[in-house]
């Protein structure tokens, strides 16, 4: 158990959700994941009221909470991705906290894993001891390579999965390198597959009488793989792989898609992959329409108006070019920074940043849970919390573990 101060321990374990709120409410997941896909996943459905319970390991507790950028000292990250969620210290290196992760499971509806098969058989988190705890449970496995390949024991991070998915060979400019983006993307995307899962199997659960629980077995390469869709059957009919080309569509480039620079020195990103919306850009410019008249004629003449599109926007500050696009109904915007993002009006009327009180920070500002539900929505209220805060709450008040019980745990080191 982390040995945080009485007082900080309090605050945190008794912070509650300000009434019942999400769609999700009454759900119950126990996760057994740490760092982004699989807890991920788990935020996604907490951010919509289900009850999410983070086991982690006592001491350091999820890597996620020593990663990325600090203030003070005290790391930024991990106030996002715990978010909603109960915190509770486990080690399943103990039998007896083997013991009482078959307690967790048996008490949810969900269970979500990300550590390797045969990690997985040792502590009794496999499907086949999933299931024989809690018939019903639904089973959220997230691996590298997946529970039916030859490499089902190997490591993985999201970045593999990014690599062997396609989509960092179809990233960047043809005459340079392959290119990740600049987050986890491959790690996110598999989160969000994940929860889409989880709630496809309780639809199942929820409408079969014969429902036997679910096993969901997601490998990280599989969600960006699929979004990509026309890679494979181009590849299969034409008999070459798409390639890089910069920001063009590799396999549908537009007459008009790049990102410029102003005057002023933002980029821009302009859009006009549509006859009617390339015309209103030839028409800004105040170039020969009929020299664009046609698909044809557009993707001929691409790289031609292009340059010229390029010198116009270099000619001019953002906040110019930005009014006359939109005056001539030209799809344009600036590109974000986080700076931009929380001071953009937009952003604003939409309440997608919200602002959430923090034990250790303050007022913190994050994303709000999205999607939007207008009729019940869910809510941010509670950062990630301190390693083991929930610990009492979770294994006494839910599990009914007693004091005595717990004091004994914890002087063992089991949580």
């Amino acid at each position: 158990m982390d040995h945080m101060d009485n007082d900080s321990r309090a605050a945190q374990g008794q912070q509650g959700r300000p009434g019942q709120q999400g769609q999700l409410t009454g759900l119950k997941v126990v996760e057994f994941a740490h760092v982004v896909a699989g807890p991920l996943a788990g935020a996604m459905l907490a951010d919509q009221g289900a009850d999410v319970v983070h086991v982690e390991p006592p001491g350091a507790g999820d890597a996620a909470r020593a990663m990325g950028p600090r203030r003070d000292g005290v790391p930024l990250w991990f106030k996002v991705a715990g978010r909603n969620k109960r915190s509770v210290t486990l080690d399943l290196h103990h039998e007896e906290g083997r013991r009482i992760a078959h307690d967790l499971i048996a008490w949810a509806d969900v269970v979500i894993v990300t550590l390797r098969a045969g990690r997985l058989r040792a502590w009794g988190l496999d499907w086949e001891a999933v299931h024989a705890v809690n018939p019903q449970a639904i089973l959220l496995q997230i691996s590298g390579f997946g529970a039916t390949s030859s490499r089902a024991d190997a490591p993985g991070f999201g970045k593999m999965g990014e690599a062997r998915s396609g989509v960092v060979h179809l990233t960047g400019f043809p005459d340079g390198p392959p290119v990740h983006t600049g987050f986890s993307h491959g790690d996110a995307v598999t989160g969000l597959m994940g929860a889409f899962a989880i709630l496809a199997a309780l639809h199942r659960r929820d409408t079969d009488p014969d429902f036997d629980g679910e096993w969901i077995d997601l490998a990280l390469f599989e969600p960006l793989f699929r979004l990509v869709e026309w890679q494979i059957i181009a590849y299969d009919q034409l008999g070459a792989a798409p390639e890089r080309a910069g920001n063009q569509l590799a396999v549908a480039p537009a007459a008009v898609i790049n990102t410029y620079r102003s005057g002023d020195g933002d980029w821009l990103t302009v859009t006009s992959a549509t006859t009617r919306s390339v015309l209103n850009v030839v028409r800004l410019l105040g170039l020969d329409e009929e020299a664009y008249a046609t698909v044809e004629a557009q993707h001929a003449g691409r790289e031609r108006l292009d340059h010229a599109l390029r010198a116009w926007v270099a000619a001019r500050p953002a906040d110019e070019c930005l009014a006359a696009f939109e005056r001539a109904e030209v799809v344009a915007s600036r590109v974000f920074s986080a700076a931009d993002i929380v001071a953009d009006p937009v952003y604003a009327e939409r309440e997608d940043v919200v602002t959430v009180d923090d034990p250790d920070l303050g007022p913190v500002r994050m994303q709000a849970a999205l999607p939007h539900f207008r009729r019940n929505p869910g809510a941010v209220w509670r950062t990630g919390p301190a390693l083991g805060a929930d610990n009492g709450l979770v294994y006494g008040q839910w599990l009914g573990i007693d004091g005595e019980r717990l004091a004994k745990l914890e002087g063992q080191g089991v949580i």
